[in-house]
């Protein structure tokens, strides 16, 4: 087409999706510090509990309670902040759930007994739960173009990864110069930063779902979660200690499973739902779903036993043990930065199958690192791997979970997210831990000799602690006992090879071919 002076010109594509500016790149930084928060407080209180201990006196379930409390309360809330999102307008539930964040901080900070921190750790997860949804929702809102879209979600997910990652660093950092409540207070001047600029750089959705809470189904939720999150979570610890049978946990497990299953068929019948099940019906968002979930009990599961591999087998504190975790950290955040430049040249289905299937190949590569008698750097190197293909793998997976919702309802799709990260989570370190007890029993049987006594074998079995505690008594003991304990991580290495593995073929089978093209 011709100009005015009859040169040619190029037309203005009126279909593209809008760019963003400045201004929401401004608000991407902004968003960025809630997720730090979250996330670092998730991990902060792990060097700080010896200080803590001293001066609140909790007793050892208190202070389950004061680390856990936080991640059970946001997991079981997350589906109620997710569709009470899309209610009130995510900008406004931010700003709402973020004063409640700083609020609830300060009284954490300043807790004069063990009953008072948990309670406000456990309100600090209600108000954390807020967060995650309307974080995701805001996305949405903000970057119309695919491309720019995927870049603020990597950013987003890596900032939550480094929140963790940092967590017991800025903790044991803080704890040189201040007192313990100072992990809390950290918390106040980025949450106090977003309430003075979210106004001025955050949308608001225009579009909003006038419906009302349906509050048995926010009561199923809540507890189905926390029955499943709490028990999977007391499963694995249960089996590491060797506490106790592991019957009641799985009890729990089993009675969180069945009132979740009360919850989707009381959504089936509400003509209002709190949780619509048609956003898993929807080819993308649910197989983006089941990718997530089957990944994090993959992925999880062995990163959980990596680190208790670095501590039982390689003998290291748990600082070291940390910054030896740190190249995971680092590879993993650098695979989600590196995937919306990878799906705009191949398409976001071909980059998830492809980095699902790095990510298995770094679960085989462990199963031949893991040995006893090997260094540590091919170990690390071979679960760096799994870190760089399930980074890129993840952060499009979000992607397609919250793009494939309708824009009403972003909040209930990224909660339907979150909720697939938190279960994926908890019943990976659950299955870790079964499977490297079940590996570590077996592989000990029958190793007893002259040396080492078969009563001493056999109460060493019982669990890893019991096996070292063991073997402090009895050295020509200590030789089997890391042996086991490698064996456990090999063979739940190879575990999630094959999860991720069915989790790339599904997404080769359900989206490749369909929808894998530049932009897609």
């Amino acid at each position: 087409m011709s100009g005015p002076d009859g040169t040619a010109r190029l037309d203005r594509d009126d279909t593209a999706p809008e760019r963003a500016t400045g201004r929401e790149w401004a608000g991407l930084a902004l968003l960025v510090l809630p997720m730090l928060m979250l996330s670092t407080d998730l991990t902060v209180l792990f060097f700080a509990l010896p200080t803590l201990s001293a001066d609140l006196e909790p007793s050892a379930t208190q202070v389950l309670w004061i680390v856990h409390v936080y991640g059970f309360l946001i997991a079981g809330f997350l589906v109620t902040m997710g569709r009470l999102s899309d209610r009130l307008g995510p900008r406004r539930l931010l700003l709402l759930g973020s004063t409640a964040f700083a609020a609830l901080s300060a009284v954490a900070a300043f807790s004069v007994s063990a009953e008072m921190l948990i309670a406000a750790r456990a309100l600090l997860g209600i108000a954390g739960a807020t967060l995650m949804p309307s974080l995701f929702s805001l996305l949405r809102l903000m970057f119309h173009d695919e491309g720019q879209r995927r870049l603020a979600i990597a950013i987003m997910f890596s900032a939550f990864s480094t929140g963790g990652a940092v967590g017991p660093l800025l903790g044991g950092a803080l704890l040189e110069f201040f007192w313990w409540g100072s992990v809390f207070l950290i918390n106040l001047p980025p949450m106090l930063l977003l309430l003075a600029a979210g106004t001025r750089l955050l949308p608001e959705h225009r579009e909003r779902t006038a419906v009302r809470l349906d509050a048995v189904s926010v009561a199923l939720s809540v507890a189905g979660m926390l029955a499943v999150v709490y028990g999977s979570q007391e499963l694995a610890a249960g089996q590491e200690s060797g506490a106790g049978p592991v019957w009641p946990d799985l009890a729990v497990v089993a009675a969180g499973v069945a009132v979740l299953a009360a919850f989707v068929r009381r959504q089936r019948r509400l003509r209002d739902p709190l949780f619509d099940l048609a956003l898993l019906t929807n080819r993308r968002t649910g197989t983006a779903l089941a990718t997530l979930l089957l990944v994090g009990v993959g992925v999880v599961g062995t990163f959980y036993l990596f680190t208790q591999y670095l501590q039982w087998v390689a003998g290291l504190s748990p600082l070291q043990a940390g910054l030896w975790t740190l190249p995971y950290i680092v590879v993993n955040i650098a695979g989600a930065m590196l995937a919306p430049a990878l799906a705009a040249r191949f398409g976001s289905p071909t980059v998830v199958a492809a980095g699902l299937a790095v990510t298995a190949a770094g679960a085989a590569l462990l199963v031949l690192a893991a040995g006893t008698g090997t260094s540590l750097v091919p170990l690390v190197g071979s679960i760096s791997v799994v870190a760089l293909g399930q980074g890129t793998a993840t952060a499009l997976v979000s992607d397609l979970i919250i793009s494939g919702a309708p824009a009403r309802q972003a909040g209930s799709a990224a909660a339907a997210q979150e909720v697939g990260g938190e279960l994926g989570t908890a019943l990976g370190v659950a299955a870790g831990g079964a499977v490297g007890l079940l590996v570590y029993r077996a592989t000990l049987t029958g190793t007893g000799s002259a040396q080492v006594p078969e009563p001493a074998v056999q109460a060493a079995a019982s669990s890893v602690h019991e096996g070292f505690a063991a073997a402090a008594e009895l050295p020509d003991l200590l030789g089997p006992v890391r042996d086991a304990v490698a064996h456990g991580l090999q063979a739940y290495a190879g575990v999630a090879a094959v999860l991720v593995t069915v989790a790339a073929g599904l997404v080769i089978a359900v989206l490749v071919g369909r929808a894998d093209r530049p932009g897609a």
